[in-house]
C-alpha cells in the first residue's frame, strides 16, 4: 500500500502544467517523490518492481497537483542494478524519463552528512527541476538498444568465468602447498588427472575431498569457457560480426580485444569529438587549479572500466608490435628511461 506525505514548498521553479518525479530504487522497496515544482513534494512508498503501483502514483500525483491526465511527466532515477527495464517501461507509458550517473550527483562535502532514501529522493527531484530549467547538474546515461545491451553479455560473462577459473586454480595450488605438493602440470589441464592420481594419496582425506570438489568446479568453468570461445570464433567465421573482424585486422588488436571494443564502445555509442570519447572511457584529465596551485590529478577513471583496462593492455601491445610508429618513438623518448612509474604514466597517455 502506498503512503503520501507533504512538506513545505520546493523553491525550484518549473514549467507550469508539468509533473516531475524521482525514483529512489531499493532492493525491496522504492520511494517515489513527485511535485509540479510549485507545491511541496509528495512521497510514495512502493514495493520494488510494482509497475501498477507506479502508474497509480503518477495518477495520484497529477490529481494532487491539479494537472490534466495528459500532462507531461518528467522522471529520473540513478543508473544501477535495475538497468534499463524501468526506463523503457516509463517511456512506453509516455513519461519523459532520464537515467543519471550516480557518481555525477553533487553531494555535501562535510565529513558526516545525513543520507536516507527520503533525502536522496528529494535531492533527485530538486536536481531534475534544475536540469529541466537548463542547468548542467549531472551526467545523463545514454540508453543502448535491447539488442546492443544483450550483445554485451557474452564478453562480460567470459571475463567473469576467466576470473573464476584463475580463482579455482589458485585455491587448489594453495591447498596443495600445505603438504609440499607443487604440481609441475597445469592444474585442471590435460595432464592434471594423471598427476592427481599419483599424488592425491599424500593429502589427508578431508582435504583431498575438498580439492576434488574444487577440481570439479574448475572443470565445469573450463568447459564453459571453451564452449563460449568456440561460439565466438564461429560467429566471426560466419561473418556475423563484421565490425569485430574489421577491427581485428589492425596489428596489436586480436579478436578478444576487438570484441570488447565493439560491444562496449564503437558498436552503438556516438561521439562528437575526442573529449567525449575520453570521458566515456574515464581517460579525461582532471586538472585542479585554484589560485597559484596548478595540479594535474590524472585521469578521471569515471568511464567504462572494461574498455579502459583493455586499451591500456593494447597500448603495451602497440609498443611491441608497432616499434617504428611515431607514437612508440615518442613514448620511448619521453618515458622509456624514466622508471616503472613514469612508464605507467606514459602508457596511459598512449592509451588515450
Amino acid at each position: 500500500m502506498s503512503t503520501t506525505q507533504t512538506v513545505p514548498q520546493v523553491k525550484d521553479t518549473a514549467i507550469a502544467g508539468e509533473l516531475y518525479m524521482s525514483f529512489e530504487l531499493g532492493d525491496k522497496s522504492w520511494k517515489v517523490t513527485a511535485s509540479d515544482g510549485h507545491r511541496g513534494p509528495s512521497r510514495y512508498n512502493l514495493d520494488a518492481g510494482d509497475t501498477a503501483a507506479v502508474a497509480h502514483c503518477i495518477c495520484k500525483a497529477l490529481e494532487r497537483c491539479k494537472l490534466e491526465p495528459q500532462a507531461t511527466v518528467h522522471s529520473c532515477y540513478e543508473a544501477g542494478r535495475d538497468g534499463w527495464w524501468l526506463h523503457r517501461w516509463l517511456i512506453g507509458q509516455g513519461v519523459d524519463d532520464i537515467v543519471v550517473d550516480s557518481s555525477s550527483i553533487e553531494v555535501n562535502r562535510h565529513a558526516r552528512r545525513a543520507k536516507t532514501d527520503r533525502l536522496d529522493g528529494d535531492k533527485l527531484l530538486a536536481m531534475l527541476l534544475r536540469h529541466h530549467r537548463g542547468e548542467q547538474v549531472w551526467s545523463v546515461v545514454h540508453e543502448p538498444t535491447p539488442e546492443d545491451e544483450d550483445a554485451r553479455r557474452t564478453h562480460r560473462e567470459l571475463a567473469r568465468l576467466t576470473q573464476e577459473r584463475t580463482s579455482h586454480v589458485n585455491r587448489i595450488a594453495s591447498l596443495l602447498v600445505l603438504h609440499n605438493l607443487r604440481p609441475h602440470v597445469i592444474i585442471g589441464g590435460r595432464d592434471w588427472p594423471a598427476w592427481w592420481a599419483r599424488h592425491g594419496e599424500q593429502v589427508p582425506p578431508v582435504l583431498r575431498a575438498e580439492i576434488e570438489r574444487e577440481s570439479a568446479r574448475l572443470a565445469l568453468v573450463r568447459l564453459q569457457v571453451k564452449a563460449m570461445e568456440a561460439e565466438r570464433r564461429q560467429e566471426l567465421a560466419d561473418g556475423k560480426q563484421p565490425q569485430v573482424a574489421q577491427l581485428a585486422q589492425l596489428r596489436a588488436i586480436g579478436p578478444k580485444g576487438a570484441w570488447v571494443l565493439v560491444k562496449e564502445v564503437f558498436g552503438w555509442r556516438r561521439f562528437a569529438n575526442r573529449r567525449e570519447l575520453a570521458g566515456c572511457l574515464g581517460l579525461a584529465p582532471t586538472p585542479y587549479a585554484s589560485g597559484d596551485s596548478q595540479i594535474e590529478q590524472g585521469i578521471s577513471k569515471a568511464g567504462n572500466k572494461r574498455a579502459r583496462a583493455l586499451l591500456v593492455e593494447l597500448a603495451w601491445c602497440w609498443l611491441r608490435w608497432q616499434p617504428d610508429s611515431a607514437l612508440t618513438q615518442w613514448f620511448n623518448r619521453r618515458f622509456a628511461g624514466g622508471g616503472q612509474r613514469m612508464r605507467r604514466v606514459g602508457i596511459v597517455m598512449v592509451a588515450s
